[in-house]
């Protein structure tokens, strides 16, 4: 087909750009997650994003999965020092000594939530009422970093004694999940969703 009869690409948000990031703004991104393990994967992902690029943590994303035992909050909450020195040494994640910590603390932190809540999904849906919040953002200047939700999540995740979870990177994991539809409503995701 010529340039001038192509179909024109999709309307998304401005922020997809490279394949990687388009592959997962169509599929992921604000999709309503309720599985323990996703939601426990996407923690820990965006912790480790903290001072970086949601790119960087994409592109390391399967080592991330074979590194961390593809997220299984139970084996992760029992790395002893060992581990930690393999994890330190492994180049396909982002080797930080307080943020591969944090991991760790935020699987105890996590076991211990679904001990008393019966999951992690039904403690962290509480933020919103159950239900997603659907935004209306015509532009991404618009998007904020943080917001009253973020605010209140963080408080009580940090009580609960995990770790990397300020209220932007709560609302990053709030985003990343469902909490909240931040597709623009130019996005064709924002009514794919709903």
């Amino acid at each position: 087909m010529d340039p001038i009869n192509r179909p024109s690409p999709l309307p998304r948000c401005g922020w997809a750009k490279r394949p990687l990031d388009i592959q997962y703004h169509d599929q992921e991104w604000g999709v309503p997650q309720h599985d323990d393990r996703v939601l426990f994967e996407f923690l820990i992902l965006e912790g480790a994003q903290a001072g970086l690029s949601w790119s960087t943590i994409l592109d390391k994303r399967q080592n991330y999965r074979r590194a961390f035992d593809n997220f299984d909050a139970r084996k992760v909450a029992r790395y002893d020092a060992r581990k930690v020195a393999n994890l330190l040494a492994d180049p396909g994640i982002v080797r930080n000594r307080l943020k591969i910590a944090a991991a760790i603390r935020n699987a105890e932190a996590f076991l211990a939530v679904q001990k008393e809540f019966g999951s992690f999904n039904a403690y962290i849906w509480r933020f919103v009422g159950g239900q997603p919040i659907r935004n209306a953002r015509q532009t991404l200047k618009e998007i904020p970093a943080r917001t009253p939700e973020s605010e209140a999540m963080s408080k009580d995740l940090l009580r609960r004694g995990f770790k990397f979870v300020g209220p932007t990177i709560c609302y990053a994991l709030m985003q990343a999940v469902g909490l909240v539809n931040d597709h623009l409503v130019s996005c064709f995701r924002h009514s794919e969703i709903g």
